[in-house]
Formats: structure tokens, sequence, C-alpha cells
């Protein structure tokens, strides 16, 4: 009997070791799974709390990318600028070299050589305006009116030098009308290939014109208002077509500008000053839809 009791407490014993040994490895069991539920909650949390966010320069990629692509542009439009108003300059002061050897002291012949030359671009702006319409790219009213009006001027200041005989030679004439045809075609050629190029080029011309005009009022001007004005330069500047007068003149307003011719003087300090309305033009022009008529503003 007493070896079946100690037998059936041993029993009892062993049991109850074996379930608080079972409690043990559960519990810890259940603490090593709430530990790692605990971490992957706070793994989870964490990672949903830092998004990583691209850097500013990550950021700036597609801006500076852009950026670049337009500094890009802009340099090589102002490259493109340079070497144009280059080779303008120099066709600019190569033609100038020619006129000062050949018409050193003969002013009104050189004058009649130079307002040849110089009607000739408006000419072929007015053509190639002419064409772009006809073929049904654009219109430009604006530029074709100002265009007319500045020929006009420079038809009467050439009206002018024949008037004062810069004409009376047969070389002088040769050499002027030769040399438009040709300066007719280039203007051409380059107001397709570049617009700006071309009005610079005439900027150019205009510039020199009126710097002619300038030393030659300063040197002559004592004589100068000794003589008569011819009839046309009264005619043109105080009878004329007037609008036309101020057509070409858009940094002007209308009506803002009406010369008083009295001598020779007056006139050739008229003709200089349209020059200088001539170069403000051309300057404006080489701005793309920059140009407006003076009427219609």
């Amino acid at each position: 009997m007493d070896q079946w009791l100690l037998i059936f407490e041993f029993i009892n014993f062993f049991c109850g070791c074996n379930l608080n040994f079972q409690y043990f490895l559960c519990s810890k069991l259940y603490r090593v799974q709430a530990k790692v539920l605990q971490d992957k909650e706070e793994k989870v949390t964490v990672e949903d709390s830092f998004q990583p966010k691209s850097f500013p320069d990550d950021e700036g990629k597609g801006n500076s990318g852009e950026l670049l692509e337009s500094s890009s542009s802009s340099l090589l439009e102002r490259w493109t600028i340079k070497v144009e108003q280059s080779v303008n300059i120099l066709l600019t002061e190569s033609v100038v070299k020619i006129l000062d050897t050949l018409y050193n002291d003969r002013y009104y012949a050189r004058f009649f050589v130079l307002e040849t030359i110089a009607r000739v671009p408006y000419f072929a702006f007015v053509s190639v305006l002419h064409l772009y319409e006809s073929i049904g790219w654009w219109r430009k009213a604006d530029y074709l009116q100002v265009h007319f009006a500045e020929s006009w001027n420079e038809m009467h200041h050439l009206l002018i030098m024949e008037e004062l005989g810069g004409n009376a030679l047969w070389f002088d004439r040769f050499l002027a009308q030769h040399i438009a045809v040709f300066y007719y075609f280039m203007i051409v050629f380059m107001y397709i290939l570049s617009p700006r190029m071309a009005y610079h080029f005439s900027e150019c011309v205009e510039k020199h014109a009126f710097t002619t005009y300038d030393k030659f009022v300063m040197v002559q001007g004592d004589e100068l208002k000794k003589l008569p004005a011819p009839e046309v330069a009264v005619k043109y500047y105080m009878e004329g077509n007037l609008y036309l007068f101020d057509e070409f003149q858009t940094d002007r307003a209308p009506q803002s500008r009406r010369p008083k011719i009295e001598n020779l003087y007056d006139v050739f300090i008229n003709i200089r000053d349209d020059e200088a309305e001539h170069c403000k033009t051309m300057k404006a022009c080489q701005t793309p839809g920059n140009l407006r008529s003076p009427h219609s503003c």
C-alpha cells in the first residue's frame, strides 16, 4: 500500500513539474512571439513614417536639364548674333573704305552712290514679304507699310542728290547701279536666311549714312546755309505726303516732326535726321514682332 502511495505521489510530482515546464515554455514562446510581432510593428511604423525624399539635386534634375537646355539655346543664339553682326560690320567697313577711296572730296557724288545703295534693302524686304504673303505663309501689313515708307524717303534723298548733280558722271551711275543690283540679291538671300541679320546690316548702312551727313554739315555748314534748297526737297518735306513721312519713323508719334526748309543746310540736317530714324526702325525690326506702324498704335 505504501508502495502504491509513493508511486502515486511521484507521478503527481512528475506531472506537476511537467505542467510547470509546459507553462514555462509556453510563456517564453508567447513572449518571443510578442517580441517578434512588436519588432515587426515597430519596423512597419518606422518604415511608414520615413518616406525617403529625393535630395535637392535629384529634385532639380528635371529643372536643371531644362535650364541647361535653355542656357545652351541662349548661348547659341548669342553666338549666332555675334557672328552675324561681325560679318555685317566687316561688309559695311569694306564698302566704306571703297567709297572713301573713290569719293574723298566729291560729296554729292558720294551721297548719290550712298542713297542708291541705302534704299535697296527696303525693296528687298518688301519683295520677300510679298513672296511670303503670295505663298500663304504669313502676312505682315505693318512691315510692308513701314518698309515702303522707308524706300519712299530714301528715293527722295536720291532725287535731291541728283538735283545737286551727284549723278553727273557716267562712272558714278554705273558703279551705284551695279552695286545696287548685287546688293539687292544679297539682302534678299540674307533676309530669307535671317531677317535679324538683314535688318542689322541695314542698320549698319544707315549708321554710316548718319555719320557721313553729320560730318558733312559740321564741315560745310556755313557754306550750305548760303545755298538755296532744291525744289524737290521743299516739296517732299513741306508739301509732300506727310503720312508716309511719319510712317517710317516708328519711334515717334505721327505729326511730331515737321521740318522747315529754308536753305541747303536745313535739307542736309533733315536727311541726317531721317537716317537716324531709319536706324531706330531697323533696330526695332531685329526683335521679331516688335515693329508697329506709328499710325496703328
